[in-house]
């Protein structure tokens, strides 16, 4: 996987958001994507931490759409659901927190900013930045610093993705 795949697949996401969002006004669009450091984007981690997030999603949000892309760029879903995005955003906030692999999900709530889709901060809700998976620190921070090397992040989502799955 090179870094060119990546970009261009985000590119076809963020067309497919639009054209979402446009052809459903009055709805709210979720894109849950996996969390995964690293050049691997589709394993078997990631498709055990794709198949929790949807089954979180169905049922924390009962959605009226939904699209799944399984991708070696990484697991895409796209949903529509009949809440405003800021209540969206607070739900999806509460499923990263509680699930036990919500830390490895990222379900972004998506809106239309000037005809361009842009997901709403946890910011805009007065919440916190995430943590990281192996310290206290905003997991942001840990990741423009490079604090924690692959291997360790790997590690860290092996063992929570198997107590998970009680293996």
């Amino acid at each position: 996987m090179v870094l060119q795949d990546i970009l261009k697949s985000r590119e076809v996401r963020v067309e497919r958001q639009r054209e979402l969002l446009e052809s459903n006004p009055g709805l709210s669009l979720l894109c849950l994507t996996v969390q995964l450091p690293g050049p691997v984007k589709r394993n078997n981690l990631s498709m055990a931490i794709a198949e929790a997030g949807v089954e979180a999603v169905r049922a924390s949000f009962k959605p009226i759409f939904e699209e799944t892309r399984d991708l070696e760029t990484g697991f895409e879903g796209f949903f529509l659901v009949s809440l405003s995005p800021e209540e969206a955003k607070r739900r999806a906030c509460r499923v990263e927190d509680t699930h036990p692999l919500g830390r490895l999900m990222d379900i972004d709530v998506v809106v239309l900013c000037q005809d361009m889709p842009m997901p709403l901060g946890r910011e805009s809700l007065g919440l916190p930045p995430r943590k990281c998976l192996l310290c206290d620190r905003p997991a942001r921070e840990c990741m423009r610093a490079r604090s924690h090397n692959t291997d360790e992040l790997l590690a860290k989502i092996e063992e929570m993705v198997k107590n998970h799955l009680n293996l």
